[in-house]
This record gives structure tokens, sequence and C-alpha cells, in this order.
């Protein structure tokens, strides 16, 4: 009951707004919607740790405490995109870009997304994961185009093409897996062959050669919608042309719920093949997306294809402290995600909020932000602390973790090979922050920032720093989930 709850709650919301003229109560009513799935996801996740699952709709829908964690992530970004994207329509309908019509329906596409998320995270089968995945790509493509402007239809366009290859990919993956179990003896046939507990009871007799390839498809395949290099060109367009608050559903959880389906097959896999062909695969991609935002940062000159490509960072990160494969490593990567999420969502807000406010998301053309819009600059300045890995947000904690993990399992090179990359990403976007908040010649009279901005994104910072000073509301959780993918 829970879990179909938590699925059904965002899906009525959005044929609210589409039955609705949009106005701002309907623009609270999504705010409550997704309040509402935050807080099944924290009901969930108490229902469901220590080793408990829930389940829904006859079987489709199955929670675990990996599951609960990732719902409770995604609760928690959309929460405050919904808040913010309030403030975006009434802007939007003032200035006379769109009227409430078009509103509405970036008000249902985006709880279609939302709840195509939690569809991804809440299926028992591994090939309905895929169809949840696929249909992320097709809501979040007409959202990337909403300002329906050349920029905007281009970033669109480039995304469905290469989501829609990576996705095809992923396919094949998922065939070649549903290949590998139907030749299992014993193993059920039909539609229940890739449901998640027989796949993994039948995990240790798939044919290695078979499973072999599928990963390597699966990972370049989801690999894509993650923002892994080497097919990673669609983020910092896509991120950078969509909407604020879409952004920040984006960068915040899209791309972690599609690791997430990584995550759910490397089990598999490690069970079939052992750890070691994964891992391999995960180091490679994790260091090459590395390089490609060490390389990239330095010259940007934009806020959010700044953010776009420190997204690509992390996104390496987490797959480095995933092929660790060790249960400090995945509950590290566990609360990467959820850290990651808040710091980024806080940040590609803020930048939407400098957008309205400046005219322009171009670094040069914002000096002295500090100076002229305390808080908004305030928000903006601990946000890239948090996005940095500097204590005592969480994210420092991850990191370290993540770290100790690869190093425990003889990847202490591929870990040196980051830190240098990091460094790199750390003294770029310091300077870009730096002339940011700092520099130049600005106005020197400050200027308020709405109520409906300020506290929202100051409680995520919070949040983001509560959860470095002591995860324990999440470590039995973090745990729980971990074990769910090193068996």
């Amino acid at each position: 009951m829970l879990v179909t709850a938590v699925l059904a709650v965002p899906l009525a919301a959005g044929a609210l707004a589409g039955a609705l003229p949009w106005r701002r109560a309907v623009g609270w009513a999504m705010v409550l919607a997704n309040a509402a799935v935050l807080g099944l996801g924290i009901a969930l996740a108490v229902e469901v740790d220590h080793h408990r699952v829930a389940g829904g709709l006859d079987g489709a829908l199955r929670a675990d405490a990996l599951s609960a964690f990732m719902v409770v992530v995604i609760g928690a970004i959309s929460l405050l995109a919904s808040i913010q994207s309030i403030r975006y329509l009434e802007a939007e309908i003032a200035r006379g870009e769109h009227g409430a019509r078009h509103a509405s329906l970036y008000s249902v596409l985006v709880q279609v997304f939302v709840a195509c998320m939690l569809a991804a995270v809440l299926s028992a089968n591994l090939g309905a994961l895929w169809v949840a995945v696929e249909a992320t790509t097709i809501a979040t493509t007409f959202l990337v185009g909403h300002r329906r402007n050349d920029k905007a239809l281009e970033a669109s366009w480039k995304y469905v093409l290469i989501c829609s290859v990576g996705i095809a990919l992923a396919f094949f993956g998922t065939v070649l897996v549903y290949f590998a179990a139907l030749h299992v003896p014993g193993h059920p046939t039909g539609a229940s062959v890739l449901d998640w507990t027989s796949l993994m009871h039948a995990s240790r007799r798939l044919d290695p050669g078979v499973v072999r390839l599928a990963m390597a498809l699966l990972v370049l395949g989801y690999g894509t919608k993650v923002g892994l290099a080497p097919m990673h060109s669609w983020l910092p367009d896509a991120h950078s042309q969509a909407p604020a608050p879409v952004s920040a559903l984006m960068s915040g959880v899209l791309l972690t719920v599609a690791f997430y389906a990584l995550l759910r097959f490397k089990a598999v896999a490690d069970a079939a093949l052992g750890p070691g062909f994964t891992r391999g695969l995960l180091v490679i991609v994790g260091l090459a997306s590395l390089l490609v935002a060490a390389s990239l940062l330095l010259t940007q000159r934009d806020v959010k294809r700044m953010l776009a490509y420190h997204s690509i960072e992390h996104m390496g990160l987490i797959a480095l402290g995933a092929a660790a494969g060790t249960t400090l490593a995945i509950a590290a990567v566990l609360l990467h995600i959820l850290g990651h999420g808040l710091a980024k969502a806080v940040l590609f807000l803020a930048s939407g909020e400098i957008l309205l406010l400046e005219g322009t998301s171009e670094i040069e053309k914002i000096p002295a932000l500090l100076a002229r819009r305390p808080l908004l600059g305030g928000i903006f300045g601990f946000g890239l602390i948090a996005l940095l890995g500097l204590p005592p947000f969480s994210l420092f904690v991850s990191e370290l973790n993540m770290i100790r993990g690869e190093v425990d399992v003889g990847l202490g090179w591929a870990a040196g090979l980051s830190l240098v990359a990091m460094a790199v990403i750390f003294a770029a976007v310091m300077a870009h922050g730096r002339h940011l908040l700092l520099g130049g010649r600005g106005a020197t009279s400050p200027s308020a920032t709405s109520r409906l901005v300020g506290i929202p994104l100051v409680g995520g910072l919070v949040a983001c720093a509560a959860f470095g000073l002591s995860a324990w509301p999440l470590q039995s959780l973090l745990d729980a989930a971990a074990r769910v993918v090193v068996r």
C-alpha cells in the first residue's frame, strides 16, 4: 500500500495540474504533493530497514532499502524544485513569455517526470526499470525545450538523440541478461525472468560470456543517461537550457536514478563474474569523466554550464566509489548521491534566481554578487563550498570514505588520479566563484532576496551540512542499502 501511494501521489498531482489553469495555488499543490512523496519515502525507509521488503500492485512494485533511499532523495530534490517553480512560472507569465496554459503543461510534465523516476526505483522488474528510465527521457525532452527558443530546441534534440542511443544500448544489455537468465535451469519464464529477486537467485549460474557483453552495453548505455564519458556531451547543453528547477531535478536526481540502474545490474554481474570485470569498466568511465570535467571547467564562462560539468565530475566520483564495491564504498556512494543532489539543486535553483534578477548567466557579467545580493550570494557561495567537498558538508565525508574504499581494494592509483583531477576542478571553480561573488565593480547597495527563494535553499544547505556532521539518521538505511548491492 505504501509503495503504491508513493507512485500515485505525483500522478494525481499531475492530473490536477492538467485539469486546472495554472495559478499560485496549483503551484503550492505541487509542493504539497512532493512533500508527501518525501514523507512517504521516509515512512517507506523505516518500513524496509533491516532487510525487509515492501511490495505493491501485485508484485509489480518492490521496495528494499536501496529503493527507499532513492525515493527519499527524489522527494527531497523534487520538493526544492517545486517551490522554486512557483517563482519561475510567475515570472514567465508576468513577462509575457508564456501563459497559464504553458505553465500547466510544465507542471504536468514535471510531475510525470517525478513519477517516472519513482517508478524506476520501485520497479520489481529490471525490464520495467528500463521502460521507466526511457519514459524520463520523453518527459524531460519537452522540459529542456520549455522556453522554445533556438538554443533550447537544439539542446532538447541533442538530448533526446544521444540519450536514446544510450538507452537503446541499455536495452540490448537488458535483453542479453534476459537471454542468460532464460537458459538457467529452473528459472522462471516470461515476464518474471528479470524480476530482481529471482534474477539474484540465478545470478551465479548465468553464462559469464553473455553477462560480460551485457554489462559492457549497460555501463555504456545507462552511463549515457548518468552523464559519464564518453557519452556526456548532451549534459551541459540540456542543463544550461532547461528551466532552473528542471536542471535541479535532472542533475540532482535523474543522473543518479540512472546510476541506480547500474548498481542493480552490478550486483547481478558481480555474482556471475566476480567484481573484477565491472570494476574495470567503472574505473575507465569514472576516470574519463573526471578528466573531461577538469579540462572543460577551466574555460567555462556560464554559471549553469559550469554546474553541468561539475555534475560530470561527481558522476565520475560515484563510478569510482561503486568500482570499489565494498559496503563502506557503496554506503559512501549513496551518501554522496544525497549530498550532491542537495548541493546541486540549491546551486541550480540559485542560478535560476540569478538569471531572473541579472538577466544573464554569464559569469563575467555578474560581479560582486555578495555585495549586491548578500543572501543569494551567500547561498551560492556556500553551495559551491558544499559541492567542492569541503567540511562540514556531507560530500567531504562521502568523498573521503569512497577514497578509503578504493584504497582498500587496491585502487589507490585511481584514487590518486581522481585527487589530481579534483584539485584542478577545485582551482577552476574557485576562480569562477571568486569573480562571481567578489570580483568586479557592482552597485554596493544590497538588494533583498525573496523568502520563497531563500528559505528552501538555506534549508537544503543546512540538511547537507547536518548529514556531514552526523549521518546517524541515515546510517542504518545506508548500510542496509549498501548490502543490497554487495552480496
